[in-house]
């Protein structure tokens, strides 16, 4: 079975956000995901592997027999766009993302250019619902 890559470390926050995030855009709405992020989640931020910061930690574990820990919520300032990890993926949670505003979807993964680009307040409920579901789907949130 494949070994996860995204585990917690111990790596530096700030240092990660300061090296990594390639626009001063980047850095300012790196700044205030984080602090959105811990408002909501009630967690100081962490790295998860080495591009994901991430706020609380649950376990997961599939049918398959994979399981892991994950953050709750976490982004990554990447350099086409800023990964946002607060969606389930899930079909039934898909009219969260209705007024998000100008965004990409991956499976369970947001794009977004810059924050301006989105609505913050629908943002602050779809990490609420998603924390919500991930703390009634598992036990250790």
């Amino acid at each position: 079975m494949a070994k996860t890559k995204t585990v917690y470390t111990d790596e530096d926050v700030l240092k990660f956000i300061h090296t990594f995030a390639n626009t001063e855009q980047k850095k300012e709405d790196s700044y205030a995901l984080i602090e959105l992020m811990k408002e909501m989640s009630g967690h100081e931020p962490k790295m998860w592997g080495p591009t994901i910061v991430g706020f609380g930690s649950y376990h997961y574990k599939y049918e398959s027999g994979h399981e892991g820990d994950a953050p709750m919520l976490g982004f990554s300032p990447r350099k086409a766009a800023i990964s946002l990890y607060v969606f389930t993926g899930l079909p039934e949670h898909e009219h969260l993302l209705e007024g998000l505003g100008k965004f990409k979807m991956g499976k369970a993964c947001i794009y977004v250019n810059k924050l301006s680009d989105i609505n913050i307040d629908v943002l602050k409920g779809l990490m609420s619902a998603s924390m919500e579901f991930l703390k009634d789907k598992y036990s250790r949130c």
